[in-house]
């Protein structure tokens, strides 16, 4: 008998906190002036290219990626966030409810010259797996380009109660979108970050440990003082070899 998978760690969490996420992405400093700003420096031009964006949230990461010319497919496991990159997106790109934990056996192998999954494989345990269907998914010389809450920083934030060397799901109280939401994710150590895009045959291509840009100084001077002496998250960029 075939079993209804589990819904994803983050599901409840995400249904709480969709709307006010899709409102505020575009200017919380996290995200504006920290996160997005690195990733967008590990693009290649994509004019013309095939891209999976691979936890797509509320779509903001589709819509600049269309804006530069690339055709987009997305997918996110929270259906609020589906809805909400659908209302962003309009008829620009294919939006699908897909889940990074399960098989992605629905889109065509060698298909896409770019995927890119900002801050959502926090949220997935087997990362060998989902690493594996993305090495199928893309084209020969192929890029991926992730960015994670930086293991270092995550293990510190747990450090009573971790296991730095395990895989281990984690429980953090999130404050930052006018409402406190207990956000559940998966802790693992560097090793476990490096070692599966190792095994399913990417070359690591460069990695990134941000530093918060000055708008971030203007926004929000006591998390820059923070993040200009310790990572919060971490990007790298790898290609299928």
């Amino acid at each position: 008998m075939n079993q209804t998978p589990p819904d994803p760690i983050a599901q409840q969490a995400y249904d709480l906190l969709a709307e006010r996420y899709a409102e505020q992405v575009l200017t919380k400093p996290h995200n504006a002036y920290y996160e997005r700003p690195a990733m967008l420096s590990l693009l290649p031009d994509v004019r013309g290219k095939r891209v999976l964006d691979a936890g797509c949230g509320p779509g903001v990461y589709s819509e600049l990626l269309l804006d530069r010319g690339a055709e987009v497919i997305a997918i996110d496991a929270n259906p609020k966030m589906v809805q909400l990159a659908h209302q962003r997106l309009q008829n620009r790109a294919q939006v699908l409810q897909a889940d990074l934990g399960q098989p992605l056996t629905f889109l065509p192998t060698a298909s896409f010259d770019l995927v890119i999954s900002p801050l959502v494989l926090d949220y997935v345990r087997d990362w060998e797996q989902v690493f594996t269907e993305f090495y199928l998914l893309l084209r020969h010389s192929g890029v991926f380009i992730f960015s994670i809450e930086h293991p270092q920083t995550k293990f510190s934030q747990h450090r009573e109660s971790a296991n730095y060397f395990a895989i281990e799901q984690v429980v953090t109280p999130w404050h930052g979108f006018g409402i406190t939401v207990n956000m559940p994710s998966y802790r693992r150590p560097l090793s476990e970050v490096f070692n599966p895009l190792i095994y399913a045959g990417f070359r690591i291509d460069y990695v990134l440990e941000p530093l918060p840009t000055p708008e971030f100084a203007e926004n929000d001077l006591k998390h820059y003082a923070e993040l200009i002496r310790e990572p919060g998250f971490l990007c790298i960029r790898a290609v299928k070899g």
